[in-house]
């Protein structure tokens, strides 16, 4: 097949997807064509060990938790101007 044909047989599928299935076809188009969450996507895993610094505070933090109330997850994403959005598309493209 030539690429108008991939586009044009493409073009026909599509018109027989309903709107849920579109929804995720455009989305799978969109992390496809994305080149940073094609990048994040075949990143490799840090597989590096913890420094002695990282378990000291992975330990402070969980000592903390036993005593404080945690940080509503919202409030976290609010402060570093994330939304949850923004993860879960970064989530689907791995």
């Amino acid at each position: 097949m030539t690429q108008a044909n991939d586009k044009q047989q493409a073009h026909q599928l599509l018109e027989q997807l309903d709107a849920g299935q579109l929804a995720a076809v455009v989305h799978l188009l969109q992390v496809m064509t994305d080149p940073v969450a094609r990048a994040i996507a075949h990143a490799p895993v840090d597989d590096e060990p913890l420094t002695e610094e990282e378990i000291k505070a992975l330990d402070e933090s969980r000592e903390w938790l036993k005593h404080n109330e945690g940080i509503p997850h919202e409030q976290v994403l609010a402060e570093l101007g994330i939304t949850q959005e923004e993860i879960d598309r970064c989530n689907k493209a791995r």
